[in-house]
């Protein structure tokens, strides 16, 4: 993958303005297509196009067959469609003699090569697992290869269900193909020819006025959305074989072997405005070791639906499942309670737009009753649960509302269905998800209180805005209290991992960071951690150049991860202006995250935040810029002595405390679902790239110091 193409929105736009005002012509005829079975002609398309994505298909085959051969036939009378590997069914490792799912940071790097990067034994040495999407795109296109390589057709062209041909494509490859004849002829024919493609280090494809219109790579080749392969080709890839890594990084370490062309521009291109189900290794391994130095915010998708959602069934039949899809889908789903509070209640009863959620799952004082008066009065969505679809035929409270509903929309939904996303993105009309399905234990009812809870205290910064948070002036959340069952078999594996001043960090339990993250203006070494047998703990931020930074700073994390537990530390801050001390638990995949940070321009405040994305482990939502920030007024200067911060993580509220006393408390949706999946603990000291945020960095302050007195992690 090429880092370079995340560029923001003005290539999508003009992308899609030249989609949009293309114009293909009927009577357009190509001389390097045939079927008349001729020694140098295309006379096979492969479209690799997902079961599930078949609108994609006929797109595509409708506009081939706008476009002619040189026989005047219809090229979409020379398409075949191939069913692509679905990266959601794949079943246990690749063939071992096909592919290979892992690939070295150098392979990447010889590639695409990074200014700050170099190929180097720790490069080498670095090692990333595929995606199961590159892996399927990889198995995808290497059985096309064996299609052709046993084929009739000399040259054959493939396409990605989402690639579309430009107006200038035809009469660009009537052009080179002449070449490319004449290089047959020559003893030296052409095995592969990109029409489709981007280059490493290029943001955009250069557009020559001049000079021929075919040319061999000089850099390394990204996207096979559009490429023409020839017989012996394929079969020279498929001798090369297995593969390792993305199947487009991997061709290029073919090119020695191949004589591989491209046109002197893309002439087909990835449509614009369809959602790429892709999902890079490399881009958490590039943002670690510093290739990606500021973030880009990720924009959320629309959501799928207006009209609430209600989710009804049985216990034991995947309500809490259910739910956490709906929420993975872009949904504010409010789930798993005795009742909604009444200003809630109020508006879905009465078909209100003020109101806050979007789907409401195993609500209590949603009764039977209730329901059904609901489903005769607004437009609702209903979904109901079932163990088993012959479960269904059984009697059940909601039978009138199910009844009452429009077949159109009303959904059962059994725990045994083998697609539940399939069903589940049908009945909302919205995209087949690429995230795994979020199988979860079942909650049951937790208990809404009234009971007052201490105010939000502090001055709240700007938010992000997400179908996870909710910003409504005046709004308290949802005071829940977990079920006793849930809370004694979290009670029974309790235990406690500690470090004081004048210990070494024991390995099973602590390890120092040797990485960084984007936005972070240090490079974490474990050289700047000093834990000397007598006295605190230091973590060093200085100026000190390496390949990817130009200060190094130093962090402490967890060797396990925690689901909900008490997290804490004494400590001894720096103060200047763009220091950051962060003490915090985070997780990617899905992104989820608790703070505290003390900016160093500010040493007498400290700022909270939760970061939420919902989904299981392998959830590929990483959404969140700023998070939900709250800043604290701590009542003392924290650079002057040491002081106790702590945060207490419970699956119904999180509390932050300073010196054993709350300063700050949030509960269930004020503003943000409690994080749920299991986080790592971290303490660190950096410098952001954000002068909003933490102000220019004071140089004059440098070396600067965090101290730490003590860790503890109960859980």
């Amino acid at each position: 993958m090429n880092i370079n193409s995340l560029h923001g929105l003005s290539v999508p736009l003009r992308d899609h303005a030249r989609y949009r005002t293309r114009r293909l012509t009927t009577r357009r005829r190509s001389t390097a297509f045939s079927s008349r079975h001729e020694a140098t002609a295309i006379e096979r398309i492969y479209v690799i196009n997902l079961d599930r994505a078949q609108e994609r298909w006929r797109t595509v085959n409708r506009e081939l067959s706008r476009l002619k051969e040189a026989g005047g036939h219809p090229l979409h009378t020379l398409a075949r469609r191939f069913p692509a590997i679905d990266a959601r069914y794949l079943q246990g490792p690749p063939p071992p003699g096909i592919l290979e799912p892992t690939y070295t940071l150098a392979e990447q790097l010889l590639v695409d090569p990074h200014p700050r990067l170099t190929v180097d034994d720790s490069a080498r040495a670095t090692r990333i697992d595929m995606t199961p999407q590159e892996i399927a795109v990889a198995l995808s296109h290497i059985h096309v290869w064996q299609l052709i390589a046993v084929g009739d057709a000399p040259y054959t062209l493939v396409l990605e269900d989402d690639a579309y041909v430009t107006r200038t494509c035809l009469s660009v490859l009537d052009n080179v193909w002449s070449d490319i004849q004449a290089s047959s002829r020559a003893g030296h024919p052409v095995d592969l020819l990109y029409l489709s493609y981007q280059e490493t280090g290029q943001q955009a494809p250069p557009r020559r006025r001049t000079g021929p219109l075919l040319r061999r790579p000089t850099t390394g080749v990204w996207q096979l959305s559009g490429y023409v392969l020839s017989r012996v080709g394929a079969r020279k890839l498929l001798d090369r074989l297995p593969a390792h890594g993305p199947i487009d990084l991997w061709i290029n370490q073919q090119f020695d072997h191949l004589h591989v062309q491209m046109t002197d521009r893309p002439v087909i291109e990835q449509r614009p405005g369809i959602a790429s189900s892709n999902s890079y290794s490399v881009m958490p391994v590039l943002a670690k070791v510093g290739a990606i130095r500021r973030e880009t915010p990720q924009v959320l998708q629309q959501r799928p639906t207006r009209d609430p959602i209600l989710v009804i069934g049985e216990p034991g039949t995947g309500l809490t499942t259910v739910a956490k899809a709906l929420s993975v889908l872009g949904l504010r789903c409010v789930s798993d309670l005795t009742t909604l509070p009444a200003y809630e209640m109020r508006a879905l009863v009465r078909g209100s737009r003020r109101r806050i959620f979007d789907a409401y799952v195993n609500i209590g004082s949603l009764t039977a009753r209730e329901v059904a008066r609901i489903v005769s009065s607004t437009r609702v969505r209903l979904i109901m649960t079932t163990t088993t679809t012959t479960a269904a035929e059984s009697p059940s409270p909601f039978q009138e509302a199910w009844d009452h509903q429009r077949p159109q929309h009303r959904l059962l939904l059994p725990a045994d269905d083998p697609d539940p996303w399939q069903t589940l993105a049908r009945f909302l009309a919205c995209d087949y998800p690429t995230h795994p399905w979020p199988s979860q234990p079942e909650q049951g009812q937790r208990h809404v209180t009234t009971r007052p809870h201490a105010d939000p205290s502090g001055r709240p910064l700007a938010w992000d805005a997400s179908p996870w948070i909710v910003q409504r002036a005046g709004w308290p959340g949802i005071m829940a209290k977990t079920s006793a069952a849930h809370a004694s078999a979290r009670q029974a594996g309790h235990t406690t991992i500690t470090w004081q001043e004048g210990a070494r960090l024991e390995d099973n339990h602590w390890y120092l960071r040797q990485d960084t993250f984007p936005s972070n203006r240090a490079l974490f070494r474990p050289g700047n951690a000093t834990l000397p047998p007598l006295g605190p703990a230091t973590l060093t931020l200085q100026e000190e150049a390496s390949k990817v930074r130009d200060l190094t700073g130093a962090a402490i994390a967890s060797r396990p991860s925690f689901t909900y537990g008490t997290f804490g530390a004494r400590l001894r801050v720096p103060a200047g202006s763009g220091l950051v001390t962060g003490l915090f638990l985070h997780r990617n995949g899905p992104r989820q995250e608790i703070d505290i940070e003390i900016l160093g321009r500010d040493t007498t405040r400290m700022l909270v935040n939760v970061f939420y994305n919902p989904g299981a482990p392998g959830t590929k939502l990483e959404y969140g810029y700023r998070g939900t920030p709250t800043v604290i007024d701590l009542g003392f200067d924290a650079s002057k002595a040491f002081h106790h911060y702590e945060i207490d993580w419970q699956p119904d509220c999180i509390r932050w405390r300073v010196d054993g006393t709350t300063v700050h408390e949030r509960v269930l949706w004020n503003p943000t679902p409690i994080p749920d999946q299991p986080l790592e603990f971290n303490v660190n000291l950096w410098s952001s790239e954000s002068t909003e945020f933490a102000g220019p960095l004071d140089k004059q302050t440098l070396p600067a110091a965090l101290e730490i007195a003590s860790l503890e992690a109960d859980f």
